[in-house]
């Protein structure tokens, strides 16, 4: 492999979950000069970029990837290689709650940003606007529900469910248009669910860590059959490097953990992990109940990641067993971040079921 002595990355959604790993990573490699923009919304963390907002290398700008003239400036000035796009809404139960905010900005905001990203790659030297790729990071759910068998290929057809990954397969078919319409070296990558440090606490994994610490009743909806195939979020945004570093421009890559999981399995997983770290009178799974089915829940994702291991030769260094307690413990190590997520941010209850007419 072989790099320019410095690139230039600007991170969307570079205060989010992961977009602030891909940004402290970056950082820690020293040929990367780095532009995290972010509109602070809910999930937004500033603490997690804290080991890095004073480095000479990266800078943090409040940014909505909608607003095209604001981005078109930060383009020109900051003149990056790579941008790298993460910004989004991104939890599903939010999307059934209110569709109109994932489509203003996973479809809407997507598309501002790459017409702000075209007219910058047009105007670039020949040298230059051959280096460049935009990046676009995605999910495995713009690819519906699987069976009890098979995995997601780069050639899945797409099937979203929900109004999350419809906004999203929206946003994978914009960027794929595009590149094949005007020429912009683009990237497309798919993941499996993550997890790890920073994560908002209302996803499963930290919902059901901070749950357990503060005593209340842990949730799972359904009966916990679905099934998730789960990736640290250390391990995805290695992936994205292998992918931006010598990933082919118009091609896919899926990116996951190989972390199948059922929902209840890995919560009391985490049960027996917070049995050792804050042992109760009773153990933790006894806090399990099991709630309202999600509306149009999908049962299975999994993902084969055989192109970028075969081409890229990027392997995971998690296993879900050894990332779960590392997880826990950050989580108990920073109770001070979470604990300041209230009821007014951290979504709470389930969504609503359809109201039928007629």
């Amino acid at each position: 492999m072989v790099t320019p002595a410095v690139q230039r990355v600007l991170v969307t959604g570079g205060a989010g979950f992961i977009g602030s790993a891909l940004v402290r990573q970056l950082i820690a490699a020293t040929p990367y000069e780095v532009l995290a923009l972010d509109a602070f919304t809910y999930a937004g963390s500033r603490g997690s970029l804290d080991e890095v907002k004073h480095h000479p290398r990266c800078r943090i700008v409040m940014a909505d990837i909608r607003d095209r003239q604001k981005v078109s400036k930060m383009l020109a000035a900051f003149r990056p290689t790579w941008v790298s796009h993460l910004a989004a809404e991104s939890h599903v139960d939010r999307s059934l709650d209110a569709p109109g905010d994932f489509i203003s900005t996973n479809i809407v905001g997507t598309f501002e940003l790459l017409e702000a990203v075209r007219a910058y790659w047009a105007a670039l030297p020949r040298q230059d606007a051959e280096r460049f790729r935009f990046h676009h990071i995605s999910t495995d759910e713009v690819f519906g529900s699987l069976g009890k068998v098979g995995r997601f290929t780069e050639t899945a057809a797409y099937d979203p469910r929900s109004p999350y990954s419809a906004s999203k397969a929206a946003s994978d078919h914009i960027v794929a248009a595009w590149g094949h319409s005007y020429g912009i070296p683009v990237l497309i990558t798919n993941c499996s669910n993550n997890y790890g440090p920073w994560q908002y606490p209302e996803k499963l994994i930290p919902l059901t860590i901070t749950k357990a610490f503060r005593g209340e009743t842990i949730p799972v909806f359904g009966r916990g059959e679905q099934v998730r195939d789960w990736i640290h979020v250390d391990d995805h945004v290695s992936g994205l490097l292998s992918v931006l570093q010598d990933g082919i421009p118009g091609r896919r890559y899926m990116i996951g953990g190989d972390g199948e999981r059922r929902n209840i399995d890995l919560v009391l997983d985490l049960c027996s992990i917070l049995d050792r770290h804050i042992p109760r009178l009773r153990p933790h799974a006894e806090a399990v109940a099991f709630v309202a089915e999600r509306p149009g829940h999908d049962y299975r994702y999994a993902i084969d990641a055989t192109r970028i291991r075969h081409e890229l030769g990027w392997r995971p260094r998690h296993t879900l067993e050894n990332g779960l307690e590392d997880t826990v413990q950050w989580y108990l190590q920073h109770e001070s971040w979470w604990q300041t997520m209230t009821t007014a941010t951290i979504r709470q209850g389930l969504p609503k079921r359809p109201t039928r007419h007629g």
